[in-house]
């Protein structure tokens, strides 16, 4: 496992050499959506200030493994930032946050429809104290029948075409695993506010942003509404699927795109002893060589992609006739000897233990001065020039002081009297 270590001051690597380096970023942000956003930009250098009420963002205390420790749901979201506490309802807290917009470059939130506005802060208040800043505000819905649904990770899902896609074709709706709808926003997010803020060293202005989730799940699912527009045609040979309605039906592992793909059974049959398999125009003499049937490589039954197409599932029973005999670590052997396109299903311990994935900084462990060593997922962006190296998440109001008297100017004895009365 790589260990996440701080660079040398004088280093290249050093804090102050990275993309974002001199952006400020004051993160309004609760639970994932919002948090996975402003933890990128951290990671792209970026001085992302959290602010949380006295009490803390709610995943503080979420699904915690380790007692009165903050869980990794918030501390896998959170690395790299800092952390101040402001009560923003009250007189004094106001007037600091209106101070923080003032010295930021960025400010992100991702409440409710309106709570900011109801705060005080509208768009238009906002841009009077700080013309230049980038205003960034993620939802669950444009504005419309649904601006004041609540949305959840699966609720966005479910809205952007996601689950009425996913599973397969005699059963229900399915979620996927990845948080398409929360992080997958998160990152729709961020090149929203990085393109802001390129456009910004023309103009000198800020502006708003906004990034709705049910936006940003269907932007995700766009190769769905294709199909959707080729049903008009008739049926989509390509899917495994007998019957099809006036909807893109659900269509199990199919690949969902020119080349046809499934999940084969390999040995000895455990829940994720599969591997994906693509089958291209070339590659099919191999494979019908591999699973021993090399007579199927010139039968005009099987020799063409169009022959093949109406005969997909006898195709990958026949495959799977092979593989369910093998590891799938040998089947991947096999097929990659002859640059057929395969990949194994990786279980989430396998992906923890992964050292590619270590080597490649993507499951890093991190120190936290409570719970010690933590994993958690690396910078999938990776920059020559802006290296990144992930820090532990900040204890609830651990900044303070750093903040408000170190840059605000505030004094000890008035960050004494903010906290007694409940301001911080």
């Amino acid at each position: 496992m790589t260990q996440a270590v701080e660079a040398p001051e004088n280093s290249p690597d050093a804090p102050g050499t990275q993309a974002l380096s001199g952006v400020r970023v004051l993160d309004m942000t609760h639970v994932q959506s919002g948090p996975s956003a402003t933890q990128m930009l951290a990671w792209l250098g970026a001085d992302v200030v959290k602010v949380e009420a006295p009490t803390g963002d709610i995943t503080r205390k979420q699904l915690r493994d380790v007692p009165d420790v903050d869980s990794l749901y918030f501390t896998m979201l959170n690395c790299n930032k800092r952390s101040v506490t402001l009560n923003t309802k009250s007189e004094r807290g106001k007037e600091i946050l209106t101070e923080l917009i003032r010295r930021s470059d960025v400010m992100v939130e991702n409440f409710g429809p309106g709570a900011v506005d109801r705060m005080g802060f509208t768009w238009e208040k906002i841009q009077e104290i700080n013309p230049r800043i980038v205003y960034a505000s993620i939802k669950g819905f444009g504005e419309g029948p649904y601006t004041n649904f609540k949305a959840y990770e699966v609720v966005a899902q479910a809205m952007g075409g996601s689950m009425s896609t996913t599973g397969f074709e005699d059963g229900p709706p399915l979620a996927t695993g990845s948080q398409i709808g929360d992080s997958g926003t998160g990152m729709h997010a961020v090149a929203a506010i990085l393109a802001a803020l390129y456009q910004r060293t023309a103009t000198g202005r800020g502006q708003r942003v906004n990034v709705a989730m049910q936006h940003a799940v269907l932007n995700l699912c766009r190769v769905k509404l294709r199909d959707q527009q080729r049903l008009s045609h008739g049926p989509l040979a390509e899917y495994p699927n007998d019957d099809f309605g006036d909807a893109v039906p659900r269509s199990g592992n199919a690949s969902g795109g020119g080349q046809p793909g499934w999940a084969v059974k390999c040995a000895p049959g455990g829940p994720n002893d599969y591997v994906y398999v693509i089958v291209q125009p070339v590659g099919w003499k191999p494979v019908s060589e591999l699973i021993g049937r090399p007579e199927l490589a010139d039968d005009p039954d099987w020799a063409t992609p169009e022959a093949r197409l109406t005969k997909l599932g006898k195709m990958f029973q026949l495959i799977e006739e092979w593989t369910a005999t093998l590891p799938k670590w040998e089947v991947l052997e096999k097929l990659n000897a002859h640059n057929i396109p395969c990949g194994p299903i990786l279980s989430t311990k396998e992906i923890i233990e992964d050292p590619s994935l270590a080597a490649n900084e993507m499951v890093v462990e991190v120190e936290h001065p409570q719970r010690g060593s933590f994993t958690t997922v690396g910078s999938p962006l990776k920059l020559s020039d802006s290296p990144v190296h992930i820090t532990a998440s900040p204890l609830l109001g651990e900044h303070n002081a750093e903040v408000y008297v170190g840059e605000l100017g505030l004094g000890d004895e008035e960050l004494r009297l903010l906290k007694t009365n409940g301001v911080i």
